[in-house]
């Protein structure tokens, strides 16, 4: 009786003395959240500028391997997302580990809209800018053949340049959480009905859609989000390599920015309302965006719970293309955890290897 009196008062103190250590870790924690003290640093494999373009730059990433693939491969991101969401942090960078695989890497990088950016059409980076990207791609690197892997709205900027660009030297595209059926779209193209939503009135009196009001939009689709991750992030404050994860999740999505007004109102009218790009009927700068003329590999990839980009948005992407070399692939999670995560590194990342490789010599 008294030995087992003694373990069990061993066993107490030695929860107690956990749960003090936990406790002081979560103050320490706590406070560097609160005060955003020690903030991960983010987008730090070695890069240089190659061409620029008011607020838009075009990176190369700096190679690590002796020898690469023939065919570059050019990230063309999203309007409301800075490049770093695809280079987070060491361990955990999408374009670390496409440079560690042996791939020539680019980056189109749109900037911060200005206030005079407000003008901006999806024709200036389809028709314009994109195309000025690539010139530079193909004169550094001596290829015509190039890769395009888009993420979100980075991948219908990429489906729509090949669309009236099919023979430019795109050979590859992998669009990644990339709506192109908005009838898919769920709460959001509700709320976007014409019924109720003056997108004219909107943007004439805004200009640029403020960073706020994207991520309000974006929160609103689940509205408890945010406060499950604080609840989790709590109960694991004790925890340094959680901390930190965290809150590189959460800088990346708090770290919206604005939309270009012009292009915001088309994209509500002509994509969002008109669902254009499945009726095959949207143009750019009077040519059609013609999907059924490209001839290239095609690379859909969804995820499952994705609640920006829902699964029935991103679906029917091959089902537009006329290239016999498609592929999809539907991994589970969300918008976020498909690009980055133990989900990402596992799954997605080596899936992209081991479809691009071997398109790439």
């Amino acid at each position: 009786m008294v030995t087992q009196s003694t373990d069990t008062r061993f066993v107490v103190a030695e929860q107690l003395r956990r749960e003090v250590d936990r406790t002081l870790e979560r103050s320490l924690h706590s406070l560097d959240v609160l005060l955003g003290r020690r903030e991960p640093a983010v987008g730090l494999t070695p890069k240089d500028t190659i061409y620029s373009r008011g607020t838009m730059r075009l990176y190369r990433y700096r190679p690590v391997v002796d020898e690469v693939y023939r065919v570059p491969v050019v990230f063309v991101m999203s309007l409301i997302s800075k490049p770093y969401i695809l280079d987070l942090v060491p361990g955990q960078s999408f374009v670390e580990y496409l440079l560690n695989q042996g791939y020539d890497v680019f980056m189109v990088d749109w900037g911060v809209p200005r206030p005079e950016d407000h003008k901006l059409r999806m024709e200036d980076y389809v028709l314009d800018l994109l195309p000025r990207c690539v010139e530079q791609v193909q004169k550094l690197t001596k290829e015509e053949e190039f890769s395009f892997l888009g993420y979100c709205m980075g991948g219908m900027f990429g489906l729509m340049y090949g669309g009236i660009f099919p023979e430019a030297g795109l050979k590859n595209l992998a669009c990644i959480a990339t709506p192109v059926d908005f009838s898919g779209m769920g709460l959001f193209r509700r709320w976007a009905d014409p019924r109720w939503f003056n997108v004219d009135r909107i943007v004439d009196t805004l200009g640029n859609i403020p960073a706020e009001a994207i991520l309000a939009s974006i929160e609103m689709l689940r509205p408890l989000d945010r406060l499950m991750g604080y609840i989790r992030l709590w109960d694991n404050l004790w925890d340094e390599t959680y901390v930190y994860n965290w809150r590189v999740r959460n800088k990346w999505v708090q770290d919206q920015i604005p939309f270009p007004g012009e292009c915001y109102r088309q994209m509500i009218k002509e994509l969002v309302q008109g669902n254009k790009l499945m009726s095959r009927e949207f143009t750019l700068g009077a040519r059609r965006v013609e999907l059924e003329r490209v001839p290239w590999s095609v690379l859909n990839v969804m995820a499952e719970h994705d609640h920006i980009t829902p699964y029935d948005a991103a679906r029917p992407l091959t089902s537009l293309v006329g290239s016999a070399d498609t592929q999809e692939l539907a991994l589970k999670g969300g918008h976020v955890s498909l690009i980055s995560g133990k989900n990402a590194i596992l799954r997605l990342w080596p899936t992209v290897n081991e479809w691009l490789a071997p398109r790439s010599v």
